[in-house]
């Protein structure tokens, strides 16, 4: 049995914990005819321009994402955007987040483009991710109430920062040396060119953090980044509307914030439970009663998934793949 096989039971095992934990979270005290009047009396119209951001915040996601190969050999924009959707899809479907190789997977037979390579790409994209959550928390704290974790988030973005910065240091300082220094003890095992493939994976990768030691690159990637969960947050807040929520625009920002935090965490797959456990958190900063912020936490969760199963099973519908070889042939 591998590593990796042995750990899936564990990690299965805290998925359900997390999962079952926050769905207690999400729904205690809560009593359902009070979240069904709550929903019934919304106006679900506010739908319809919040979809609308809402695209324009996963296109952004899907140039955020092209921009972090490295300029001299990106992937296609159209083959990048499509291996997005089919991982947002995967991860709606699967646990552990299995997305993250099906977009890697995608990505790589529409473009050739390297799965190392790719991988430091998802790499990078969570490291921004992280850092500009926590600049925008941090830009919307004037208008917050008071959160009790800021503190914690404030310490886990310096040691992120730190993180980056060595590795942007060793990257730029030594390249390739270090690759080779690190995993100089893969010499002694003996088989053939095991070493040497597992260097040229591991350089590959590291190709794939070009958006860490290209001052160019990490610019535009952090603020398309910033722009994209500025125009996510835009779409919540919207929605907010239709459920009569006179909130700040602050609060659209923190229930991305939160809700984006919240995953980090292992859980099922689509987050369910997760999802809701961080908005309710995130609506009662506001003095939200919890059926009323409940109600809202599923329809945007909803929001958040039926678009990429729609999108992921046409894109993989037979016809299309049908479609996608003839292309590529």
């Amino acid at each position: 049995m591998t590593v990796a096989s042995s750990r899936r039971p564990l990690l299965l095992a805290a998925a359900v914990v997390v999962t079952v934990g926050a769905m207690a979270y999400a729904f205690n005290g809560v009593a359902l005819p009070d979240a069904a009047a709550a929903l019934s009396s919304s106006n679900l119209w506010w739908l319809v321009p919040s979809f609308a951001v809402f695209v324009a915040g996963v296109v952004l996601r899907a140039v955020r994402w092209w921009a972090l190969f490295d300029p001299s050999h990106r992937p296609p924009l159209r083959a990048v955007s499509r291996a997005l959707l089919i991982g947002y899809f995967f991860n709606n479907i699967l646990p552990a987040r299995a997305g993250e190789a099906a977009r890697v997977i995608s990505l790589h037979g529409r473009a050739s483009t390297s799965r190392a390579e790719t991988i430091g790409t998802v790499v990078a994209e969570r490291v921004f991710d992280l850092l500009a959550l926590l600049v925008i928390l941090l830009a919307a704290y004037p208008w917050l109430p008071p959160i009790t974790w800021l503190r914690a988030a404030a310490f886990l973005g310096i040691a992120v920062v730190v993180l980056v910065a060595a590795l942007s240091f060793v990257l730029v300082r030594y390249e390739e040396r270090a690759i080779h220094w690190l995993l100089s003890p893969l010499r002694r095992v003996r088989r053939d060119g095991f070493a040497e493939r597992v260097e040229h994976a591991a350089v590959n990768a590291t190709r794939g953090l070009v958006a860490i030691r290209d001052p160019r690159v990490a610019t535009l990637s952090m603020l398309l980044t910033i722009a994209s969960w500025v125009v996510l947050s835009c779409s919540y807040w919207i929605l907010m509307s239709g459920f009569s929520l006179d909130l700040p625009f602050a609060a659209g920002l923190l229930v991305t914030v939160t809700i984006n935090v919240g995953l980090i965490l292992p859980s099922s797959p689509a987050a369910i439970g997760v999802f809701e456990a961080a908005t309710v958190i995130a609506l009662t900063a506001f003095a939200i009663p919890q059926a009323q912020a409940l109600s809202y936490a599923l329809v945007l969760h909803l929001l958040n998934l039926v678009p990429f199963l729609v999108a992921g099973a046409a894109l993989l519908a037979p016809g299309a793949l049908a479609r996608r070889h003839r292309d590529s042939a």
